[in-house]
């Protein structure tokens, strides 16, 4: 069992995330609406695997990335992007994402995603 934090400014999203992350048996411990948030959320809570949307408020998946790497070079970071966000998806990945999944999304393929990294 991996212990996730997932950080998208979509409410809804978020609890799809968490519900398909929890019936995969999954722990959710936290969610964060903003880069910032994820960053803090990060520190505190010092998650297996981290779901990062590319685009958020206050800083970007991308800078909240960054700044978690920095904090721990050994973070876990999956970026969420819509299509079309490929060059984003790119520069997540030199960033030190791990991995990324391309909205929409099916729970087997964020499965795939998560148990990968």
């Amino acid at each position: 069992m991996k212990k996730v934090l997932i950080c998208d400014d979509a409410l809804a999203m978020r609890l799809i995330m968490k519900k398909q992350i929890e019936n995969m048996g999954h722990e959710v411990v936290g969610q964060a609406a903003d880069g910032e948030e994820a960053v803090l959320m990060y520190k505190e809570f010092k998650p297996d695997v981290v779901t990062m949307d590319i685009t958020m408020p206050k800083k970007t998946g991308i800078e909240a990335l960054r700044e978690i790497v920095a904090f721990d070079s050994q973070a876990k970071v999956v970026m969420v992007s819509a299509m079309g966000q490929e060059e984003r998806v790119k520069e997540s990945i030199l960033s030190g994402a791990k991995n990324f999944v391309v909205k929409p999304f099916t729970p087997e393929k964020l499965e795939e995603v998560i148990n990968k990294v």
